[in-house]
């Protein structure tokens, strides 16, 4: 009978009970057996899972089971990164706590995950908002603290004056507040930094050891980090007695500059315009500037604005007098917050001098339009060609004019060579309730006080109001916020600012390696045998901070001296998004695949098997019931030959006929076309590919009955089959290896088949005929045959006779079991 939707929920909940009975999945230390870390990012706790969870989930669990089956010891853990706003949104929406909702979400989402088969070690699971868990959040911060790595400064934040609160950068929509709708402003605020900038180096260096990356997140990070080689010059500024310093990567253009633009920010705006006509409009542009989201200034899709600020610097290479202006598109966060505009060579500064008329010249001549003058020119000019207009550097080409006039600056001393990071340090300061209390008291006598280590965890209140709005909720609990200062015992004050949730998650994946541990943050025999993580997977989303933090959390760990790997994530596979109609599913755009639906309809293998089959991991798997049904059919087609056709037999005895060969070689290259594609790069549509090429052959395989020599080829097959297809339906595998006899302990650690390259030999091969290039026939010929062999086979067929017949044969060409080329 069929693998009926009866049968769906009798074998999956039968397998999924003995898995979590018999602990199956459970992993520990031992020396005695290779290692394999895989792990999923872990999820948010929203809700029950969707597809998106699906598919990433169900690519880890397959590598994860193909590992085990292979003799590795696999350690494949699940958790929550728990923390977070949405939490909050949901208090305020629901008028339940955060820890409720969240707590909730986390049942739902953990019933999902099991009812998909999963092959977690459900003994070290987590959730960031656990106490025992964010306790070692602030350890970690507390040791950045006492290496300087942790500090507070005052910067700018997106403010809603409304809504009394600062807001993410995507909480910021056209310059409003996502929840209220009004502008947004810049604020100032004294705020906690971590001193990520300290591993620049090592984390742009180390990047060259990550061989297994995606080239596409290798390049996101190195832009994020951002090194770029380049020249720091004076700029004088008029009847001042300060300097401007411009950092850039265009020493060759410094002839062409004819003004500056400072970030509106810039300390140095205020002093220089003060007392000047442009005074005011300076003042209400730097406010227009600070109600303006950065995300907007940084897009460059509107128009550049700026003013003049009524002073002038002088370019210390020509002693020219040029403007000094201010502009909405350079921002203090960026080299050092002010620009030598070169418009002809710098397509912004040519748009920016264009709307506001100022001064252009050319240093680079064109080879396409040597005679461009600024008026005539369309665009700026930012590719290579020879300095004209540049005084003793004339004619010299500009990619050597970079350093030519880099050396000469600094011999003048009106220069010097430089490097500059993009990289900034990480504001991880949040006015928000549900995250990780910051471990940090202030005291009018002592000043800023970390708190001691064994008065930690600093635990969040339960009675926190949480309304969207007056700041952070954790001010308004008075038993939270007042305290004693733990040096002097005066009344002092909690820090009542939460930790930016990518904390959280930069080091989870260590605390997976001994994750119940109350002693210490983890175990470092555990992280030792354990880390580097194998083989991590995830979205591209995360491509650039989540991994960036992991990078730095990892590099001051392994200062700390706890861990060994300097790097976290050996391997690093981006799943696609799943779609459907073409749009990324959502709630919003109403096409949304129910997991459950389907698992109720089909059972959770049948999902996975269309999730891994429809399309390579890394690309967008567009959702298809189509294909969805063809899987289903395939897992009958599969349970009806253990059913009707497996007998049990002895091992098969005597020689093998043809059919006999033929199927085993199927059996043998669907072994190694499956063990190919995981091991080249987890191909799992390929495997799945070479699984049903075997299967065919199964059908077609019709001994006689009671040929107990057949039969038993037939088992072997039908045997191979089930041990290939079980990290990818492991409920189903296990039932049919169980249905056939098999007593051994569950299928998940049988020993992955192993194939024979002799079995892949056959005795004839198919070969090609080509008459002057073109093929004109195909021939099943004995292997390794010569000309002599050949020539009758081939010439005797009509097909080639029809191009050769009367004409002379002047060359008769054996590529040996491939092809045939005669020339005539």
């Amino acid at each position: 009978m069929p693998y009926t939707s009866n049968d769906i929920k009798r074998v999956e909940e039968k397998w999924q009970k003995y898995w979590s009975e018999k602990k199956i999945f459970r992993s520990a230390m031992d020396a005695g057996k290779q290692k394999y870390y895989v792990l999923e990012m872990f999820p948010y706790p929203s809700g029950k899972i969707h597809m998106g969870h699906v598919r990433n989930y169900t690519i880890a669990d397959v590598i994860a089971r193909y590992k085990m089956m292979n003799g590795f010891n696999v350690l494949h853990p699940m958790g929550y990164d728990a923390f977070g706003q949405p939490a909050e949104n949901a208090a305020i929406k629901r008028g339940v706590s955060p820890s409720d909702w969240t707590y909730k979400c986390i049942d739902d989402m953990r019933e999902g995950l099991k009812r998909m088969g999963f092959s977690y070690d459900w003994g070290r699971e987590l959730a960031t908002c656990d106490a025992s868990y964010y306790k070692w959040n602030q350890w970690i911060f507390l040791k950045m603290f006492e290496r300087g790595l942790a500090y507070k400064k005052s910067s700018s934040v997106n403010w809603c004056p409304s809504c009394e609160t600062t807001l993410a950068n995507e909480e910021v929509i056209n310059g409003q507040c996502w929840r209220c709708k009004n502008e947004v402003v810049q604020k100032d605020l004294d705020q906690w930094y971590l001193k990520i900038t300290h591993y620049s180096e090592s984390l742009l260096e180390d990047l060259k050891k990550l061989n297994n990356w995606p080239s596409r997140v290798i390049a996101m990070q190195e832009n994020w980090i951002g090194k770029s080689y380049g020249c720091d010059i004076y700029f004088k500024i008029k009847n001042h007695n300060d300097t401007i310093t411009v950092f850039t990567t265009r020493p060759d253009t410094i002839f062409g500059a004819t003004y500056v633009t400072l970030a509106p920010e810039h300390p140095l705006v205020k002093k220089i315009s003060k007392g000047t006509p442009h005074e005011k409009s300076v003042l209400a542009f730097i406010e227009k500037a600070a109600n303006t989201a950065k995300s907007l200034r940084m897009s460059g899709e509107e128009r550049k604005e700026g003013v003049f600020t009524g002073a002038y610097a002088v370019n210390p290479v020509n002693g020219e007098e040029i403007p000094v202006w201010i502009g909405d598109y350079v921002l203090m966060e960026y080299g050092t917050g002010a620009i030598m505009a070169v418009p002809t060579h710098d397509q912004r500064d040519f748009e920016f001098a264009r709307q506001h008329k100022l001064l252009m010249r050319v240093v680079i001549k064109d080879p396409a339009n040597p005679n461009a003058t600024p008026d005539t020119m369309a665009k700026a000019f930012e590719d290579a060609g020879v300095l004209v207009n540049s005084k003793q550097f004339d004619g010299t080409s500009n990619e050597e004019a970079k350093k030519k006039i880099s050396d000469w600056m600094t011999a003048q001393k009106i220069g010097k060579g430089s490097v500059h990071w993009r990289l900034r340090d990480w504001l991880i300061s949040r006015q928000r309730y549900w995250g990780t209390p910051i471990p940090m008291i202030y005291c009018k006598t002592c000043g800023v006080v970390p708190v001691p280590e064994n008065h930690l965890p600093v635990e969040l209140p339960k009675n926190a109001p949480i309304t969207g709005e007056g700041g952070s909720p954790l001010a308004k609990v008075k038993e939270f916020v007042n305290v004693k200062c733990p040096k002097c015992g005066k009344d002092a004050r909690r820090e009542t600012d939460t930790m930016a949730t990518f904390f959280d998650s930069s080091w989870y994946f260590l605390r997976y390696t001994s994750a119940h541990n109350s002693k210490e943050i983890f175990d470092v025999k555990e992280a030792a045998y354990w880390m580097p993580v194998n083989q991590y997977i995830g979205g591209i989303e995360h491509a650039i901070l989540h991994l960036l933090y992991s990078r730095f959390f990892t590099k001051f760990l392994k200062d700390l001296k706890l861990i060994s790997a300097s790097e976290p994530f050996d391997r690093l596979l981006t799943q696609g998004m799943v779609l459907k109609d073409g749009e990324v599913m959502s709630k919003s755009k109403g096409n949304v695949v129910d997991p459950d639906e389907v698992i109720g309809k089909f059972g959770a293998d049948t999902l996975r098997m269309f999730i891994l089959f429809a399309a390579p991991p890394e690309d967008q798997l567009e959702w298809n019931p189509a294909g969805l049904e063809g899987n289903w059919r395939f897992v009958n087609r599969v349970w009806n030959a253990v059913e009707f056709r497996y007998t049990r037999g002895a091992a098969a005895q005597g020689p093998m006929d043809e059919q006999d060969k033929k199927l085993e070689l199927e059996r043998n290259a669907a072994i190694k076309r499956v063990t190919e594609s995981m091991e080249g790069g987890f191909k799992f549509n390929t495997a799945i590919s070479g699984i049903m090429v075997l299967m065919n052959a199964i059908d077609k395989y019709q001994p006689n009955p009671g040929d107990a020599r057949k039969a038993a080829l037939l088992d072997k097959a039908i045997e191979t089959t089930v041990l290939l297809l079980a990290p990818f339906i492991p409920h189903v595998a296990e039932e049919l290896w169980q249905m056939m006899g098999k007593k051994d302990a569950s299928v998940a650690f049988i020993a992955w088949p192993q194939f024979d390259e002799a079995a892949l030999v056959t005795d004839t091969v198919r070969i090609a005929a080509q008459v002057n290039g073109k093929v004109r026939g195909e021939f099943v010929v004995p292997r390794d045959a010569d000309e002599a062999v050949l020539r009758p086979i081939v010439l005797a067929d009509e097909g080639v006779q029809r191009h050769v017949a009367g004409k002379e044969i002047k060359k008769f060409i054996v590529v040996k079991n491939k092809l045939v080329s005669i020339v005539v």
